[in-house]
């Protein structure tokens, strides 16, 4: 059963949704016939990099909140990705713009490498303070994930892979989506935000079980003939 994840790498609810959902996972008995499938979103599509503002002064900005408000929001969501056992660190993080890593991840999804480039690029941008615009940066990530690094300077020094981006946040707003992340199990439901845990379970669950019964059974005609089987017999 397919679980459709549409995310940001700058939204820091969507690194504290994935660890969410994974310990859901942990617990789902059936995890290994569940794939998971990332999409592109973007929280803001035309911010520009090198304008000199820290994080606390681009958000304090574009919301409208005095700075010092801005600073003590930023304070309590690292508390809050404790929990979670996550490491934000909002002093050194870098503001960019995330559409050259959404490219890197859908290169990644054609090496079954999604999940892992997620989880990469959060890290680089939430504890590592690392610029996602900087294809030498995006190049050194994406080797570390297992893709080859010619293979990833090739797709930044073109335009390969911005019609999936773009496609993938189309469809978002096609289907309501207006903020991440955003989960949609088997095409049927859906889970908005950074639920907690027992939520993705119960989700999971539910989904999974009429994922089972849809599923088409065995009505084959069978001629026998001789055969063995993994008991040893055959005849």
């Amino acid at each position: 059963m397919k679980v459709e994840i549409w995310s940001d790498i700058m939204c820091p609810f969507c690194y504290i949704g994935k660890r969410r959902f994974e310990a859901a996972l942990e617990q789902f008995p059936d995890a290994g016939d569940i794939e998971i499938e990332w999409h592109s979103f973007q929280l803001d599509p035309d911010i520009e990099g090198n304008h000199g503002k820290n994080l606390y002064e681009y958000f304090s900005e574009r919301k409208g909140v005095p700075y010092e408000q801005s600073v003590a929001m930023h304070q309590q969501m690292a508390e809050n990705a404790k929990h979670s056992g996550l490491t934000y660190n909002f002093d050194s993080a870098v503001v960019a713009n995330s559409f050259d890593a959404h490219r890197l991840i859908q290169l990644a999804k054609t090496h079954h490498l999604g999940d892992a480039a997620e989880e990469r690029l959060f890290k680089a941008y939430f504890t590592e303070g690392k610029d996602f615009s900087d294809h030498d940066t995006l190049v050194a990530l994406g080797t570390e994930i297992g893709l080859e690094a010619a293979e990833v300077r090739k797709v930044l020094d073109s335009t390969d892979f911005s019609d999936a981006v773009k496609a993938d946040i189309n469809e978002a707003a096609e289907i309501g989506i207006n903020g991440v992340p955003f989960f949609v199990f088997n095409r049927k439901y859906a889970v908005s935000g950074a639920q907690a845990s027992t939520v993705f379970e119960d989700v999971l669950q539910k989904s999974y079980k009429e994922y089972k019964k849809e599923q088409p059974k065995n009505n084959f005609e069978i001629i026998d003939g001789q055969s063995c089987t993994p008991d040893g017999k055959c005849d």
